[in-house]
């Protein structure tokens, strides 16, 4: 009997001027675990595109907003099974990635989102107001598609075909809800990975670093939840058209 392939893994790190850490942060990715690292790089003023090709990732000119760098990404990782995303701060711990993707590649899930609140976070890597964040969205996904979520962060993945069929369009900070929420209403196998969490290795957060940011990412968040909300899915949609 012909052995199964195993499954191409690329692995997409939006970033944003994060030159102190985004050395480190490919450095611990653990070896053989993914096929191809991609740093989708926002448009960084600093040496944040340089670093990452040193340290032989493939260096994407994505342009502004997070969920386009993720987009961008997975575009480029056109050869890949699975998508697995990361912050490139160093506040993921890459050492969770064999975790986060095992479920996908035994085929008992579709989408594996790592979980910040329910492991081990390190003192001051998370505000109260992310972690609040997480419990209120998760409450509104369970009410609306029965599924629930704990957190809303970054380190997730998902196989390649399943995220292209759920028709992102989120080009701001709220493509991860909007992910979860699609990938909910879809109907995917999904699965969370507790995980350990850290204080980003420098820089500023681009989501709390302070008020403003804060502010107008948990603006972008809810729009999106509401957009993604009120939208009636493909299956209803063409049932309404029917009637």
């Amino acid at each position: 009997m012909a052995e199964t392939a195993a499954p191409r893994i690329a692995l997409v790190i939006p970033a944003l001027n994060e030159e102190q850490a985004i050395g480190a942060t490919l450095a611990e990715i653990p070896v053989g675990v993914v096929d191809e690292v991609i740093v989708a790089d926002g448009g960084s003023t600093d040496a944040t595109r340089e670093i990452a090709i040193a340290a032989g990732a493939t260096a994407l000119a994505s342009g502004r907003g997070f969920g386009r760098a993720c987009l961008e990404g997975v575009c480029e990782a056109r050869g890949a099974d699975i998508i697995a995303f990361m912050d490139a701060d160093g506040a993921d711990d890459p050492a969770f990635l064999p975790a986060l993707l095992a479920p996908l590649k035994a085929g008992t899930a579709d989408f594996a989102i790592a979980s910040r609140t329910r492991g081990v976070r390190e003192p001051g890597s998370m505000a109260w107001h992310q972690v609040a964040a997480g419990r209120v969205a998760g409450f509104g996904m369970r009410a609306l598609y029965g599924v629930a979520y704990s957190d809303m962060c970054t380190f997730r993945a998902i196989r390649r075909d399943a995220l292209v069929g759920l028709g992102m369009r989120e080009l701001t900070y709220g493509w991860n809800i909007e992910m979860q929420m699609r990938a909910a209403r879809a109907g995917l196998a999904i699965v969370e990975i507790p995980v350990a969490y850290r204080r980003r290795r420098g820089g500023l957060s681009k989501v709390a670093g302070n008020l403003g940011t804060t502010v107008t990412a948990g603006t972008r968040i809810v729009s999106t939840f509401l957009r993604v909300a009120t939208q009636l899915s493909g299956a209803r949609l063409e049932g309404l058209r029917a009637k």
